[in-house]
Formats: structure tokens, C-alpha cells, sequence
């Protein structure tokens, strides 16, 4: 499918996976003419991917883990159809690959070098892109807070543990929505803007997120005081009450949020009282597996 040439941006901390090493090895003996470059502190994936773009590669791949993912993906963003994207899932959560299907085995992923791209959507809240998930209420509050040593040591388990051992510090907070045809206020315990369909380790807050059709689904779940009193078992079960949600699905939401209510982007803390969040369409072209979850040909 063209020129086989494509550029690995890879985490720093994955300088010495062998796995990772070897996948590239093995590329490399299928006729890929694959480099590498290593990010070290924050900037170097949007100067990387600036740098590859410029050097002429159609091609690029995201080593690394959610953060890695949404920072290559919005530096793209701002140069597009110049380049397609494969993912190379190497974090503690890997909540997007893992909803859309990518496998989570190097050798495996770059197969994805050899599938034809999908344009994707993208979600943007304040100039910011996400390509995963905004997520609000308790559950932010716990990915945001689960230190990286309990993620080396727990792996995914570790954002569930983090949960548990705060639940004392459980609140509901006010939110208000409003996009078109809709409109919902209230006391909430979580809230998710999909472009994808779970967070924070696996967490599926937006179960039939699309990637690829132009909008963002909107998952709230309300705070009613028998909600509040069962959370332990809801984060024990991975928030498996599907019909207690509140949902929608939206090109844009306008959110009005209370002090209490803790946001975040792709994992990342996000700050504001009032943010409008709206689909980019197609923003983004990324190679994923034919009958992937997250595109609608594969329905």
C-alpha cells in the first residue's frame, strides 16, 4: 500500500522494550523502512510528529499510552490527511486500542501498518483535542490521582484500587448539559464524552461510541442517594449499571459544572466552570482492524 516507510514515536519510558524491539526488527525484515525517535519530556511528540511530516512520512506510530495517543493525534490534527496513524498500545489503561480492537501485542500492532486507514472524529473542548474521552465526577478524580508506581505494580486493577480506598471521599457535584434536542441538570456521580467507549482502566462509560460518525456520545450518571450508597460495587463491577445512565448523542455539548465536579481529557486534568465540547468529523486518519468496534462499516 505505497511506500513502506513509516516513523515510531515511542515513550521514553519503552526505550528498552524488547518486545517493541522486536516488532520493529521484524518490520524492518518485511522490507519497512521503519525509524524510530524517543520522547523525553512534554512537547517532544507534537516536535517529532512536526519533524516527520516535514521529512515526508505518510506514516507515523503512537508507542506509548493514552497521554502519548491524544498528544500525537493533536499535533497530527493540526496538519491533516498529510499522514495516517497506527497505535502501538504500551500503557497501564490503553482504553482507546483496546475499544477499537488494536492488539495490545507490538509484533501484532504493527501489523496495522499493512490496513488501509479510517477517518476518525476527533473531540475538542477549549482547543484542546481528545481522541478517547472527556470524563467528569469520581472517576476522574481517581485516573488523575492513581500514582504510577500502583500502575507498574497493579497494572489496570490499579485505578479500581485507587477507587476503593477514596470511597470515603465520594461526592456527587452539579452539572449542567446542553446540546441540540437536549438539555439535563442535576446531581451526578459521573459523566463521559466518548469519541471512544471507556476510561480509566476500562471503565465503559459510552458503550456504543462510533469513532467515525461525527459525533460524541454523552453518558451521565445521576446521583440519587441509593446510587451514592452502592458505588463500592460499582466500581467492582466496572460501573455495570448500564440502565441508569443518562445518555445521548450529540455533534456538541455545553457543560456548566460545579466546583465539585473533577474533569479530565484523555487522563489529563482539565480546568474550567463552562466548556463546550464539539465533534471534529474525520480529523484523523488511523489504521485499525477491519471489524473494529468503533467504526460503523464494521456493523
Amino acid at each position: 500500500m505505497g511506500e513502506r516507510k513509516a516513523l515510531l514515536i515511542l515513550h521514553g519510558k519503552q526505550a528498552l522494550n524488547e518486545a517493541v524491539r522486536a516488532a520493529v526488527e521484524g518490520k524492518r525484515e518485511q522490507g519497512w523502512d521503519l525509524a524510530v525517535r524517543l520522547t523525553w519530556e512534554a512537547g517532544d511528540a507534537q516536535r517529532m510528529v512536526e519533524e516527520a511530516l516535514s521529512a515526508g512520512y505518510k506514516q507515523l506510530i503512537a508507542g506509548g499510552g493514552d497521554g502519548t495517543l491524544r498528544d500525537i493525534a493533536e499535533a497530527m490534527s493540526m496538519h491533516p490527511n498529510q499522514a495516517s496513524l497506527v497505535l502501538m498500545p504500551l500503557g497501564t489503561a490503553n482504553d482507546f486500542a483496546c475499544a477499537a480492537g488494536v492488539p495490545l501485542v507490538p509484533v501484532l500492532a504493527l501489523e496495522l501498518l499493512d490496513v488501509a486507514p479510517h477517518a476518525i472524529d476527533l473531540g475538542e473542548v477549549g482547543g484542546q483535542i481528545f481522541l478517547n474521552m472527556a470524563t467528569g465526577g469520581f472517576g476522574s478524580q481517581v485516573t488523575a490521582n492513581t500514582s504510577e508506581e500502583l500502575k507498574k505494580v497493579l497494572g489496570g486493577a490499579a485505578y479500581l484500587f485507587t477507587g476503593l480506598s477514596r470511597f470515603s471521599e465520594l461526592h456527587a457535584a452539579y452539572g449542567d448539559l446542553q446540546g441540540p434536542g437536549f438539555h439535563w441538570s442535576g446531581e451526578l456521580l459521573a459523566l463521559g464524552i466518548g469519541n471512544g467507549r471507556q476510561a480509566g482502566g476500562g471503565h465503559v462509560l459510552c458503550p456504543e461510541a462510533l469513532a467515525d460518525d461525527g459525533l460524541l456520545d454523552i453518558s451521565i450518571l445521576p446521583a440519587p442517594q441509593e446510587v451514592i450508597g452502592t458505588l463500592k460495587n460499582l466500581l467492582a463491577d466496572g460501573f455495570g449499571i448500564d440502565n441508569m445512565f443518562v445518555r445521548a448523542r450529540l455533534p456538541w455539548v455545553e457543560i456548566k459544572v460545579s466546583e465539585g465536579l473533577h474533569i479530565n481529557l484523555d487522563g489529563e486534568p482539565l480546568e474550567g466552570d463552562s466548556l463546550r465540547f464539539s465533534a471534529r468529523p474525520a480529523a484523523l486518519r488511523v489504521h485499525l482492524p477491519e471489524n473494529s468496534p468503533l467504526l460503523r462499516a464494521s456493523r
